[in-house]
């Protein structure tokens, strides 16, 4: 069951802030130039993570096209996590102290797991993640995963100006936007009017 008291809805408000990347560039969150999709995913070497991303990185032109920068977040180590990250061609943020997952309200539950509706995808991620794992394209995740594995996915989209435009938080560990859901998103949002100044705002 989801505990927050504190999660994120459309309308609240990111402050601004710099992620260090496990390549170590410094990521601006929001984004002054771009749309910020947001991912927090599980472990490093997360198999369901890993099926999940993959679509990403196959569409990620596609993305970038939209106007949209992704940042994805794990709750391991950066030090373990940055051997499954070299040849993603977006930011991956370490935050094994869970720091921003309590501040956007990202949590853990059993049914991470226990869903009926996430074992297709496991038996799914477990074969391809073999195969990648045997070609050498991906790694093994840690026997024990730092922050354990019952972490719940969840997605942001952040505009410029630090508005949260729209949220999915997971009901299972498989259970996040697909990048056609992230696409028609972004592309609602090029349609909608900027809103215009606050009321009493000077106009320059």
């Amino acid at each position: 069951m989801r505990t927050s008291r504190n999660p994120m809805t459309p309308g609240s408000t990111v402050s601004g802030r710099g992620l260090a990347a496990v390549s170590g560039d410094l990521v601006p969150v929001p984004d002054p130039d771009h749309l910020v999709h947001l991912q927090f995913r599980r472990f490093a070497g997360c198999p369901v993570c890993n099926l999940h991303l993959r679509s990403v990185v196959r569409r990620h032109d596609e993305i970038v096209a939209a106007g949209v920068r992704e940042v994805v977040v794990f709750h391991s180590p950066a030090d373990e996590l940055r051997p499954h990250a070299a040849d993603l061609p977006f930011a991956v943020v370490a935050d094994p102290d869970k720091r921003l997952y309590r501040e956007f309200g990202v949590e853990q539950s059993p049914r991470a797991l226990l869903t009926p509706r996430v074992w297709g995808p496991i038996v799914r991620a477990v074969v391809s993640g073999a195969w990648h794992v045997v070609r050498g394209r991906e790694r093994l995740p840690a026997n024990r995963p730092h922050g354990g594995r019952l972490g719940l996915p969840a997605d942001f989209l952040v505009a410029p100006d630090g508005r949260v435009l729209a949220v999915k938080y997971g009901e299972h560990a498989y259970d996040q936007w697909a990048v056609d859901e992230l696409l028609a998103l972004a592309a609602r949002q090029a349609r909608t009017p900027s809103p215009g100044p606050r009321p009493g705002a000077e106009r320059p």
